[in-house]
């Protein structure tokens, strides 16, 4: 059977799909592993609280540059080779950083390289992931595709936070001091990128959109739609870069004084809850919907948050903060999925990119302020500033989209 571009064959096991999966989770295992080891390995290196959250806003703002390419020309340049320079990119970048010393080199590195000190996913490669995936489920069982994708990028996370132990490790098979260890470590996790490329390089061409003319471009009720909600998920990210896992792995390292072994035990922990706490949020939204379980789950994780801040000992803040973590995913494949249903198909790669742009672009700008609150005023104070708006924009979202239901609810609604 011929394969229409932009689609990917139902008669077979999708090749172009198990690529993207094992892509995705090779990238959450590098991501994972940058999140928890960034602000320590820079700590090493006697960068203060503020330089940490430059480079960590560098690094988010190169996502930025590139989801915004992504999302204008991705289509046209093609997305197989969008995702084989994203990759190249940052396998560079990361081993810059891992050889660099100063300042600016670190700063430039973590650019060029798009160095992700979130602790999860959301690059500019995801928003290419995101726009193929619609095309090899159901409207029905669209959510629950994203959800396993997530899965697997969390279990990546989990596993990527574990390595972050691997300095350890190195200094115990290897003759090698403190600092060269954690070189090698972020070493590794721009080895795991380059290794992302040559899977890129083997998707068919099953995975281009078809280039030819589009009389009627993004239909003004789907831009309508996304300036809506790009300007909430803005609110949302702006909160998130506050609350990076580099700067929350700098908290708990600087605040207990625990080190980068118990930390990367914590956030595999804490991505394991993750990762199942996806396959939860499809079972929910199937009962409650989309829009309330982003929602119903989110305001709890952030109110758990907001009490690690206080908490009086490693072990309290611990068990807050995998409370946290166990709900704060749930609006990810939810969300995902609300997207991709309520636009057209030819329209995904924009609104995913859309979407993408304005969070990777909030979270650019909020770890620079707070590295600055944590040098001047408090470790506390940007999880309290994070959760605080992750709650007012819990509220506006389902004030502005309870009533927007996606195709699956609406049909659901119908039925007698």
């Amino acid at each position: 059977m011929e394969e229409v571009p932009g689609h990917i064959s139902r008669d077979r096991p999708s090749r172009d799909l198990v690529l993207l999966y094992v892509a995705a989770f090779l990238r959450a295992l590098s991501t994972g592993l940058i999140g928890v080891l960034l602000g320590i390995y820079l700590a090493k290196l006697r960068f203060d609280a503020e330089q940490i959250g430059y480079v960590i806003a560098a690094g988010l703002a190169g996502g930025a540059v590139a989801t915004l390419l992504v999302t204008v020309a991705g289509d046209r340049f093609g997305r197989r080779k969008a995702l084989l320079v994203i990759s190249v990119l940052g396998a560079l970048g990361g081993a810059a950083a891992a050889y660099a010393s100063s300042f600016t080199a670190v700063l430039a590195a973590a650019f060029l390289g798009m160095l992700n000190g979130m602790g999860r996913d959301r690059s500019a490669a995801l928003v290419l992931d995101q726009a193929i995936l619609p095309a090899t489920t159901t409207d029905g069982t669209r959510t629950r595709a994203f959800a396993w994708y997530n899965v697997l990028q969390d279990t990546g996370h989990a596993f990527g936070s574990l390595m972050a132990g691997a300095p350890y490790i190195f200094r115990a098979v290897l003759p090698v001091g403190e600092i060269t260890s954690f070189r090698l470590a972020i070493a590794l996790a721009a080895a795991l990128i380059l290794v992302t490329a040559v899977l890129y390089g083997n998707l068919s061409p099953a995975v281009e959109v078809t280039t030819g003319p589009k009389k009627e471009g993004v239909s003004p009720q789907t831009r309508r739609i996304l300036f809506r909600l790009s300007s909430l998920f803005a609110v949302d990210a702006l909160a998130g870069g506050f609350l990076v896992s580099s700067l929350l792995s700098y908290f708990f390292y600087r605040r207990f004084g625990v080190g980068e072994g118990t930390v990367a035990v914590l956030f595999f922990a804490a991505r394991i809850l993750n990762a199942l706490s996806h396959l939860g949020a499809a079972w929910l939204a199937k009962r409650i919907g989309l829009v309330n379980t982003m929602v119903f789950t989110h305001i709890p994780s952030s109110i758990f948050l907001l009490t690690v801040a206080f908490a009086p000992n490693f072990p309290v803040a611990a068990i807050l903060f995998l409370l946290r973590e166990g709900l704060v995913e749930m609006d990810v494949p939810t969300r995902q999925s609300y997207v991709m249903a309520v636009v057209r198909p030819e329209e995904r790669t924009f609104a995913s990119g859309v979407t993408h742009l304005v969070r990777v672009g909030a979270w650019a700008v909020a770890p620079s302020f707070a590295g600055v609150m944590m040098q001047g005023v408090s470790l506390g104070v940007p999880l309290m500033i994070g959760a605080g708006m992750k709650i007012v924009y819990d509220v506006l979202l389902y004030t502005a989209f309870r009533k927007a239901k996606p195709p699956e609810e609406t049909i659901k609604l119908l039925e007698p």
